[in-house]
């Protein structure tokens, strides 16, 4: 495809877009929730998309569920990430440092503070959990800016539109490939970075488990803690009810690897602690977790050698 032409169908798709958050951002949030229920219907009902992926992480996750679970689950799920997006459109006109009680309610935020506060460099952690890009946004407000590594929209004036709203309170971005000099320089300036601790890493990552299933993380998640000596806090942003834009940030667990006694001093080890109080967060609603990607996919490098060795040789007799 000639590049002006491709050039001009990301324009027009910004463009819709941008008509589409100008259309929510009209509606009064009740009216968002009626419409996050439709097309909850419209997903899970009648288009069924990615069902089975949502199906089979869900039986991976909650072995002991029913199928009534399952399916309410599923489509609880749906709402939630559509009244999401809707939230998402509304925040910059309705949450600001006036008004940010009258959305968002604190829980163990001295975890939050301690961390963000303390001298040096920072991390956080979350998961695709609630409304992730809500929590970056609060902490703009309350003057603590963060960088963010994510990756770079194919559309790139869709892209500098999501990071102009990210950054519009102090949450900036940084390219998920060729930032390593930015996050050093972040680091080293005695920064936040913010990170997604559950994203799928390949063959080569850290596999610990996740929901009693090997499930591979980045590596970089804990050695950034590690390579910089970095207090480190677990934070979840969950959806309070139904309600649009209701929210509970919480503070889950924090660490110090320059406290006496640390005992996760190892890449393994760390990405087990952080894993595990992403699981307990998400056991609080599970509805409000990303089931529609693929958490977990291949096999440990050892269970897959071990696996070929069964093939290849003889057993004993």
């Amino acid at each position: 495809m000639p590049p002006f032409m491709r050039t001009a169908i990301d324009y027009a798709a910004y463009l819709c877009l941008r008509g589409t958050i100008a259309l929510v951002q009209a509606l009064p949030l009740s009216i968002c929730e009626r419409g996050a229920e439709a097309l909850a219907w419209l997903m899970h009902d009648v288009l069924r998309l990615r069902r089975r992926v949502v199906e089979n992480n869900l039986a991976i996750a909650f072995p002991n569920w029913s199928d009534a679970q399952r399916e309410r689950t599923m489509k609880q799920m749906w709402r939630h990430l559509f009244l999401m997006v809707a939230e998402i459109a509304h925040t910059p006109r309705k949450v600001h440092r006036t008004t940010w009680r009258d959305w968002i309610e604190l829980d163990r935020d001295d975890l939050i503070l301690q961390t963000v506060l303390a001298d040096g460099p920072k991390v956080v952690i979350s998961a695709h959990y609630g409304n992730f890009e809500l929590g970056g946004y609060v902490l703009g407000v309350f003057g603590l800016p963060t960088h963010t590594i994510a990756r770079t929209l194919d559309n790139r004036f869709v892209d500098r539109y999501v990071n102009e709203f990210r950054g519009r309170t102090g949450q900036f971005i940084l390219p998920k490939t060729g930032s390593r000099d930015d996050v050093e320089r972040v680091l080293s300036g005695g920064g936040v970075l913010t990170l997604l601790g559950d994203q799928h890493a390949g063959p080569k990552g850290c596999w610990v488990d996740f929901f009693g299933k090997p499930a591979s993380t980045h590596k970089a998640v804990s050695l950034f803690t590690l390579s910089y000596a970095a207090p480190t806090v677990v934070v979840g942003v969950q959806r309070r009810g139904d309600a649009a834009l209701k929210y509970r940030i919480s503070g889950v667990d924090a660490v110090d690897p320059r406290a006496e006694g640390f005992e996760l001093g190892t890449t393994p080890l760390l990405t087990e602690w952080f894993t595990r109080r992403l699981e307990e967060v998400i056991r609080r609603e599970p509805a409000q977790y990303w089931w529609v990607h693929r958490r977990w996919k291949g096999e440990p490098p050892s269970r897959r050698k071990a696996t070929s060795k069964d093939k290849t040789e003889p057993q004993a007799v």
